[in-house]
């Protein structure tokens, strides 16, 4: 029997509710099903956050990853995009059952987190370098979610506090709502982005110097495609001075817009404060924070 820990399971319960409850008291017959259907030992679990993850070994000795989740949209949309991706800058999928939210895996070795490299300006090119990997144009038909179905998350922040905008400012909320529909009325050369590209999801590999895992698969401009990298593992001082370099760097490596990466990230961090009220799970406060940041940065821009 695994014993999961009280966050994870705090976390499944607050974004999938009853279906949490319910994967959750079979999860331990989920385990053992997969154990026996491909003939692996499951490992001890990495940090989990929305799904359980863990390194398999099968018999003869090979390893991968097994990763579970409350079959969901986003399981069977992140299996879509490990095809599409076919390994190019990306994990390769070895096999799945998205009717029971099973992937299974390539195990990136030595599978170290962008994290550990200390240097800012190197890893931001190295994200630079997957993502000109990753780009390849959407397919004509799919699972995957674009940019303006995210924003519409803001218009389920307005049924639930009937028109007004609950803990979130009404300011702001309204100036992501006026951004996202700017934004959308001129994207232009949408591609299929990974969709939550940041520092915990690229690891070290043998292969390459570093692929990416977890891919939401997204349809949305590049610019929109570097927002998590930015918001993501930054110090507790100036962090409106490593965005701003990040943005300078990412337009030079991927011929960005700077000033429509720093209207998407204003956009999509105020959806993201939503999303931590929606799901119970983080600070909204955090995520509206980066938002005044991007904010600023527009203004310096101007």
């Amino acid at each position: 029997m695994i014993q999961l820990p009280e966050k994870f399971i705090h976390t499944i319960l607050g974004v999938h509710q009853e279906k949490g409850a319910l994967w959750l008291e079979h999860f331990d017959e989920l385990i053992q099903y997969c154990e026996s259907r491909w003939s692996f030992q499951v490992l001890a679990a990495y940090p989990l956050s929305f799904n359980f993850v863990a390194p398999v070994l099968f018999r003869d000795g090979t390893e991968a990853v097994l990763k579970l989740g409350v079959p969901n949209k986003e399981l069977i949309t992140e299996a879509e995009a490990l095809g599409i991706y076919k390994g190019n800058g990306c994990a390769r999928l070895w096999d799945s059952d998205t009717d029971k939210g099973i992937l299974i895996l390539e195990r990136a070795v030595p599978g170290h987190t962008l994290k550990t490299v200390a240097d800012d300006d190197e890893a931001v090119r190295l994200a630079a370098a997957v993502m000109r990997k990753l780009q390849t144009p959407p397919p004509l038909h799919s699972l995957f979610p674009s940019t303006s179905d995210w924003a519409k998350g803001l218009d389920k922040l307005r049924v639930r506090y009937l028109g007004g905008t609950g803990p979130l400012p009404e300011q702001m909320v309204r100036k992501a709502e006026d951004w996202f529909a700017k934004l959308h009325k001129t994207w232009r050369n949408p591609q299929l982005l990974h969709g939550d590209l940041h520092h915990e999801n690229l690891l070290s590999a043998e292969r390459e110097p570093y692929i990416a895992i977890d891919p939401k698969g997204l349809i949305g401009e590049l610019e929109y495609g570097v927002i998590s990298f930015l918001m993501n593992n930054l110090p507790d001082e100036h962090p409106r001075d490593i965005i701003r370099r990040r943005i300078e760097l990412f337009s030079t490596e991927l011929a960005l817009d700077p000033e429509r990466v720093m209207a998407w990230g204003y956009s999509h961090a105020v959806l993201s404060a939503w999303w931590c009220v929606e799901d119970q799970v983080g600070d909204p406060q955090n995520s509206l924070e980066l938002a005044s940041v991007f904010e600023k940065l527009l203004e310096e821009y101007e």
